[in-house]
């Protein structure tokens, strides 16, 4: 599923390969599929579909990935009402916790 992207070289987000056990949480939290997981470790497919609402952060217990959030779903609720539609940082319908 590609999604919109914000701009392009400026999101905050940051994975540590280090750090990262592959438990896949961020795989599964990200409401944009920013992350997949190969050779057990999570890897970041496409930077600029982050939206920094920070799900993958907040559910990693290892560490591991860091960005600046809130940024994100802002634009996404903005863009929401500017549109006419459901204000909405995508994240109504992930399977866990993302903007809390």
């Amino acid at each position: 599923m590609k999604t919109m992207q914000y701009f392009k070289n400026v999101v905050t987000l940051k994975l540590d390969a280090e750090l990262c056990t592959g438990c896949g949480l961020c795989v599964m939290v990200c409401p944009h599929a920013v992350f997949e997981i190969s050779n057990r470790k999570a890897r970041i497919v496409d930077i600029d579909d982050c939206m920094e609402c920070g799900a993958c952060a907040l559910n990693c217990q290892f560490g591991a990935i860091a960005v600046k959030s809130g940024v994100g779903c802002a634009a996404g609720i903005l863009n929401g009402i500017l549109t006419n539609s459901e204000p909405s940082c995508d994240c109504s319908d992930s399977k866990s916790i993302c903007c809390e």
